[in-house]
């Protein structure tokens, strides 16, 4: 109301274009720099050391055209090739810390170019700290190029190095110099130390050291099975009867002992039992270490590559036992001797299987008969008669004459 005294007058809009609203919009819109910014940076790179000093040159230049000037003063004596390491590590610290991402680098070092590329190995001590310390910083990149130019092409970089050595001089123009006072391999690196894991030797320990469990019967269970550890200077050892002290070590060192004894130097890719056994015998011992035996064999590449397959049906093993004294002898044949007294040469032996008690007898032959006689003579007539006599298959035992003396008197002639 207030507004129609100054004769103005309410007309709707009317509707525009599409022309030109889009036009309205690609002019007032911004730019978008994420295409920008997945171009890479390009940095040129350069050292040198001479009598004058040492120092570097470095030279980024922006996708969109920006030019940065960078110039580094050593306060300390370094090689060509170490003022280079130099220059490259300062220049991918500022190259970091703009926020860029891509990174091209170009550098007429030979030696460091090849050396970042593995195709140059690394001898010298300074080189190695200085190429782990490249790599570090390189990673830290989502992309990255490292070339060799020649240095007629990185005359930019060379000139900026130049300069850094009349900081104090005649710069004449304004370009940021850096000093380092020491090398950059000097730099303390920070190493994070993780707590070691809760491992089964921790509650035998605390019990030893006089640290017990709260409950009573935890503590009881404990104080049984502490009596078989000892602790010597802080490591744990488990006592045996007829071993020495065995040294207890976390099952995640027990899979390194393992695979060096199963696919080591001297390694022969034995059993789980064998290879449990071994590692008994090298003087270690931790709770799982059969079941961790047997499941490092089957996870092993080569047993399961190269062993052999077996095709015998599982079976039980049967036992051969007597369920008294003298009731079944085993009887074999011993040859040959020296000639002894008599031209004897051979033996005949005959072995209880509960007792374990030998009879023996030396011979000059060795035939039926004089088999039976002994069977005879020193076990029927000493023993009784045997309920069985194990034998081979040799021609004094399986032959008819024998057989039929053992059916006589009820033998079970066992082969």
């Amino acid at each position: 109301m207030k507004l129609s005294e100054y004769d103005i007058q309410f007309e709707p809009r009317t509707a525009l274009k599409g022309q030109a609203v889009a036009a309205f919009i690609a002019e007032l819109t911004p730019s978008s720099q994420s295409a920008e910014s997945d171009l890479p940076w390009t940095i040129y790179i350069d050292g040198f050391s001479n009598e004058r000093g040492c120092g570097a040159g470095i030279l980024l230049l922006a996708p969109g055209g920006m030019r940065l000037e960078y110039a580094l003063r050593f306060n300390f004596r370094t090689s060509n090739n170490e003022a280079e390491y130099e220059a490259l590590l300062a220049g991918l610290r500022v190259a970091k810390g703009l926020g860029v991402v891509h990174i091209k680098v170009f550098s007429d070092s030979q030696l460091v170019v090849n050396q970042i590329k593995e195709e140059y190995q690394t001898k010298d001590p300074r080189m190695e700290k200085y190429l782990s310390k490249v790599r570090s910083h390189l990673v830290q990149f989502e992309t990255y190029e490292v070339n060799q130019v020649p240095r007629s092409e990185n005359f930019n970089a060379d000139a900026l190095a130049e300069l850094a050595l009349a900081y104090e001089i005649d710069l004449a123009r304004s370009v940021p110099v850096e000093i380092l006072d020491t090398p950059s391999i000097l730099e303390q690196d920070v190493m994070e130390v993780d707590t070691p894991a809760p491992s089964w030797m921790d509650p035998i320990v605390e019990f030893i050291k006089g640290n017990p469990p709260q409950d009573s019967k935890e503590q009881k269970k404990m104080a049984r099975k502490v009596v078989r550890f000892i602790l010597r200077d802080g490591a744990l050892y488990r006592r045996g009867f007829s071993l020495p002290l065995l040294k207890c070590v976390t099952p995640e060192e027990g899979i390194y002992i393992l695979r060096e004894i199963h696919e080591g130097v001297c390694g022969n890719h034995s059993g789980a039992r064998s290879l449990s056994a071994k590692v008994v015998r090298q003087w270690f011992y931790w709770p799982t270490i059969k079941q961790d035996a047997k499941q490092f064999v089957k996870t092993c590449d080569n047993c399961q590559g190269f062993a052999n397959i077996i095709h015998q049906l599982p079976e039980l093993l049967t036992p051969i036992s007597a369920p008294w004294p003298f009731v079944q002898w085993g009887v074999d044949i011993i040859d040959p001797f020296p000639l002894g007294k008599g031209q004897t040469k051979f033996a005949v032996v005959a072995v209880d299987y509960f007792t374990k008690w030998a009879e023996a007898e030396a011979l000059t032959h060795i035939t039926e008969p004089r088999v039976t006689s002994f069977i005879w003579t020193n076990i029927v007539c000493r023993f009784g008669i045997p309920n069985a006599i194990v034998t081979d298959n040799g021609k004094q035992f399986d032959n008819a004459k024998f057989k039929d003396f053992c059916r006589k008197l009820g033998i079970s002639h066992l082969s």
